[in-house]
């Protein structure tokens, strides 16, 4: 995939950024429970579409990276699944108070 092209699926997805052949995103939580179910959720979704991430579950905090191995880089599958994850994400309510 072309820097062009990866450049404007980041645009795309505020907060995920490119680190050699991968997209990754720290999203926070309220507390450790809500990150855990948030990381569950994500999880599922990835194994629906055979398409996994790697997953880091702190508290407060959840790290995914996304890249395709089979290809060694990235695909247009790791922004899809990105998008999944924001979503993910907007309904678990798991941001935390300004």
């Amino acid at each position: 995939m072309s820097k062009e092209k990866v450049e404007a699926y980041l645009t795309k997805l505020p907060g995920w950024r490119l680190d050699g052949d991968r997209i990754e995103k720290d999203y926070e939580f309220k507390d450790y429970i809500t990150g855990l179910d948030f990381a569950n959720r994500v999880g599922r979704l990835a194994e629906q579409q055979d398409h996994h991430p790697e997953i880091l579950i702190r508290w407060r905090h959840v790290s995914i990276t996304f890249t395709t191995h089979s290809i060694k880089g990235l695909s247009e599958n790791d922004f899809i699944m990105a998008a999944k994850a924001e979503k993910e994400y907007a309904r678990s309510g798991g941001k935390l108070p300004p």
